[in-house]
């Protein structure tokens, strides 16, 4: 696959409570990714991105959810995200390694 379009699978990682306690217990990070990402894409992105051996990839999409705001009814949009478990001993530092 070509190295331009792996760049734009991964949007951005995802924090949140339950994706922090998945990194901690299970070592899995999770990441929002294209809506056209497939588990193999995602598995080539994270390890051109940051270098590290990818073990396994769950990619599943979020539903919407009813927003609303005043008098106007909405739903929030359809997205997808990845949780990528990575092989023993690899780890991916969000900080850059600067200090």
């Amino acid at each position: 696959m070509k190295q331009e379009r792996l760049l734009k699978v991964i949007l951005s990682p995802h924090m949140s409570e339950k994706a922090s306690i998945a990194t901690e217990k299970r070592g899995e990070y999770v990441f929002k990714v294209a809506h056209c990402a497939t588990r193999r894409d995602v598995k080539e992105a994270i390890e051109l991105l940051f270098k590290t051996k990818v073990e396994a990839v769950r990619i599943l999409n979020v539903t919407t959810k009813p927003k609303r705001f005043g008098n106007i009814q909405g739903r929030s949009k359809v997205w997808k995200k990845a949780y990528v478990t990575l092989e023993s001993g690899q780890q991916i530092d969000f900080a850059g390694g600067q200090a």
